[in-house]
């Protein structure tokens, strides 16, 4: 069959024609006409870790004797191809989804599937050879692979703000030291107090950074226990007893991460507590770069008739009617990515305790706003 033909597919809800150009399946296509909420898709981290999930999934599930050399080495393959950058615009399932991130989990199952497929010589399509449920989701849930994708994405992209962050850190103190015979007024309750040094304030933002990215490393530590190999509700059914064990293990190979097991799998799919508490503390950092960058924007007002005892660099013009009057251009940017991180971490707080019983059904809100806080600091 040709890649520009038409192909259906069915599930138990009946069939749909899908673009033979296509690499997912029937129930990406449902989730694309049931969710087209926010046109935003899941992010690029959270994908790449769910590739991981699969890839060591069915690596260990060859080893096991459950999945036969051939189709488990092509769906390694066709791993290996999304890891290296193909196949990006075939994972278009909106961020507000169904429950538990089932959409998601089928979508990345049908994409392997169908790529495995084309590397066997067989048509897109073909599940009976190869299936998305049977073979790319052996011994696999969507309710123990996204939150273990979603622990595995926010460590990825911990590392990158963990170094944005020793940099601010160092350019501060640096600053410090620049300004360490500049003596000033203190003020408290925004009234003259004891005199200070520029250098003591700048030292003490330092701290305050330091101190923030200390608690985000922590809350990343936390995220070391993954679920997976829980399955459905905890307890691994249609699992290997080995699985476990060994795809964790595999996992952190693949990932560079020392991941282990869930204390408690059945905890681990119910609770989204250390999700939260990694939220939490990326509020706490905003919240403090919030602080700064208000004190620099009342230290640097004026310049006659504000405080104006240091200058901020001049990025941009700052009015279209009062020539060579510049604003805290930097600084206003980084209360509004706060304050959206602030609002994402509300989010994330009410989806963490909502949920109920065995499963949390709002990890697709979770990971998106948790992921979007990693994003917006990042580029800051």
């Amino acid at each position: 069959m040709s890649s520009s033909t038409p192909r259906v597919e069915r599930d138990s809800l009946g069939e749909l024609e899908l673009p033979g150009s296509v690499y997912y399946g029937i129930q990406t296509a449902r989730a694309m006409a049931n969710f087209p909420v926010s046109g935003r898709s899941q992010p690029a981290i959270l994908i790449r870790a769910y590739i991981l999930v699969k890839k060591a999934a069915a690596l260990v599930s060859m080893e096991l004797g459950a999945l036969d050399r051939a189709r488990g080495e092509a769906i390694v393959r066709a791993a290996d191809d999304v890891l290296g950058g193909g196949l990006a615009d075939q994972f278009p399932v909106d961020v507000f989804q169904a429950g538990a991130g089932t959409s998601t989990n089928m979508n990345v199952n049908e994409v392997l599937a169908n790529r495995a497929l084309e590397l066997l010589g067989r048509r897109r399509g073909d599940y009976a050879h190869l299936s998305p449920n049977d073979h790319v989701n052996m011994a696999q849930s969507s309710n123990d692979t996204f939150p273990t994708a979603c622990h595995l994405a926010a460590m990825l992209a911990a590392r990158p703000l963990e170094a944005a962050l020793a940099h601010l850190v160092a350019e501060l103190r640096r600053k410090a030291g620049e300004f360490s015979a500049v003596r000033k007024t203190g003020r408290t309750h925004l009234m003259d107090a004891l005199p200070v040094t520029l250098g003591n304030e700048f030292g003490a933002w330092a701290s305050a950074v330091e101190r923030a990215a200390e608690r985000v490393a922590q809350r990343r530590e936390d995220l070391a226990e993954i679920p997976i190999g829980g399955t459905a509700v905890g307890a691994g059914q249609n699992a290997h007893l080995r699985f476990r064990e060994l795809v964790v293990r595999r996992l952190s190979e693949l990932s560079g991460l020392a991941l282990v097991q869930c204390r408690d799998s059945f905890e681990g799919l119910q609770s989204r507590a250390q999700l939260a508490a990694f939220s939490g503390a990326l509020k706490e950092l905003a919240l403090e770069l919030v602080r700064i960058a208000n004190d620099l924007r009342l230290l640097g007002s004026g310049p006659v008739a504000g405080l104006g005892e240091i200058i901020l660099p001049a990025v941009q013009p700052g009015s279209s009617i009062m020539p060579g009057k510049v604003n805290p251009s930097l600084a206003e940017c980084l209360d509004m990515v706060a304050f959206q991180v602030v609002a994402n971490d509300t989010a994330v707080a009410l989806a963490a305790q909502a949920g109920q019983l065995e499963l949390n059904v709002m990890m697709p809100l979770i990971s998106h706003n948790l992921l979007q806080s990693f994003s917006l600091l990042i580029n800051y």
